[in-house]
This record gives C-alpha cells, sequence and structure tokens, in this order.
C-alpha cells in the first residue's frame, strides 16, 4: 500500500511536512505534481501516472478537487479518499473575476509570492499576526514561482456536485470549523453527496489544516486510513474458511 498526496494551490510536499512521519506507516508516500497542467483532469492523469497500482489519497483544498478527479478516472486503484478543506462548488464570480485580471497582467511581472495578507486569510484569526506561519506558506509559493502561480490562478474549477456519486471508495471529508475560505456548508454537502462519507470537523483551524492542525488532522486521518487499509480492496474474492 501507498499514500498519494495532493497539495492545494501554490503549495508543495512541504505542506505535509508536520504528517509525513506518521503517515508513513501506510506504505511509500507520493506527491502529486500540480505545477505543470491547465486542467484538474490533466492534473490527475499526471498524478496516476506515477502512482502505484493501489493506494490511499489525500486531497487538500484545490488537491480535493484533483483527488476526486483521480477517484473517478481510477475508481479501481484508490483504496480510501480524504478530501481536506475542500468543495465541490465551482468558482465563484469574484473568483472569475480575478481570474481574469490575472490573465490579462504580463508575464513579466515579476512574483514575489502571495501577500502575507493573502496568507492572513486563509489563517485562524489567532494567527494573524504569526509571522513565521505566515511566511512556511509564503515560501511554498516562492518555490513554485510565478508560472506555477498563473497556471494554477488560471485553472477552471468546474463544480463537480453532481459528480459525486460516482465516487464509490470510503471517503473521509475533513474541515476546519474556522475556516474562511471554505465553509462548513460545503463540506456538508460533499460528505451527503459521496455514499457513506464520513465528515469531521476540526475545531481552532483555519483553511491550511496541514499546518496549523497537523496533530488534530492526524488524530482524524490515522484510525480511519488505518481501518480502510485494513479493509480487502473492493473486487478482491472471499478466499472462504480456511481448511
Amino acid at each position: 500500500m501507498a499514500i498519494l498526496l495532493v497539495p492545494g494551490f501554490m503549495a508543495d510536499a512541504t505542506l505535509w511536512n508536520d504528517m509525513t512521519a506518521a503517515l508513513e506507516r501506510f506504505g511509500p508516500i507520493v506527491h502529486a505534481d500540480l505545477r505543470h497542467d491547465t486542467s484538474v483532469e490533466a492534473m490527475a492523469r499526471r498524478a496516476l501516472a506515477v502512482a502505484p497500482a493501489g493506494f490511499l489519497l489525500v486531497g487538500f483544498s484545490m488537491g480535493g478537487y484533483v483527488a476526486r478527479a483521480i477517484a473517478r478516472q481510477a475508481p479501481d486503484r484508490v483504496r480510501a479518499l480524504v478530501l481536506v478543506a475542500t468543495s465541490t462548488r465551482p468558482d465563484s464570480p469574484a473568483l472569475q473575476q480575478r481570474k481574469g485580471a490575472i490573465g490579462k497582467a504580463a508575464p513579466s511581472i515579476a512574483f514575489s509570492g502571495l501577500s502575507r495578507t493573502a496568507v492572513a486569510t486563509s489563517l485562524h484569526p489567532k494567527e494573524r499576526d504569526n509571522a513565521a506561519l505566515i511566511e512556511r506558506v509564503r515560501e511554498m509559493g516562492v518555490r513554485l514561482g510565478g508560472e506555477v502561480f498563473r497556471r494554477q490562478s488560471m485553472l477552471e474549477r468546474p463544480g463537480d456536485i453532481d459528480r459525486l456519486g460516482e465516487i464509490r471508495c470510503p471517503t473521509l471529508v475533513v474541515a476546519a470549523a474556522q475556516d474562511r475560505l471554505r465553509s462548513l456548508e460545503e463540506a456538508r454537502e460533499m460528505a451527503e453527496g459521496i455514499r457513506g462519507a464520513r465528515l469531521e470537523v476540526i475545531e481552532d483551524s483555519g483553511h491550511m489544516i496541514p499546518i496549523e492542525a497537523p496533530q488534530r488532522l492526524l488524530e482524524v486521518m490515522v484510525p480511519w486510513l488505518a481501518a480502510q487499509a485494513d479493509r480487502d480492496p473492493p473486487g478482491r474474492p472471499d478466499p472462504g474458511p480456511a481448511i
């Protein structure tokens, strides 16, 4: 078994640094690369190309859209799915307008990372002055660079609430109670749309749960993932009683 981790907007593999040691119990960790593609479906195909035959799947924020596409493209390979701080809704009019402005900006404009104000908005209000936490989030964006910023900013995230029924693997939906980017209502409608999905709410955290509250996220994820990893994969025949 292995675990495929899918990061969010302008986040890289270091998003999961505080969780890696605990997640390695499930086998090798594979990180999805969202730097190169211009659609959710293409990102999913790229991730599947490097993923093992069967794996556990975790998607954060924008990565939740990609993770659901992975689960639809390869339902026989995904043993279980965790969706963290994400949504099934399409881009809002305000976000579409912002994308239009970014698309019109000259490619030569220097990119120096996400603004501290934007990062602070994604965190719990108590962390708005946490310089170390804000810088950690910003540094991921700086490493990814301006081209990736423009590519991911222009990415269309079509709503897929009408396709949630296509997801057949066990699913855990995790939301943050103080998330100012994704509401609890969005998490509930996602959990209700996926058959048998379980919803967990983490208190006292903003949107960046893997960085703000990694231990509490692990406390929710690890026992649930362990239970799914111990189950027979779909389609495996019952071996019958031992003789």
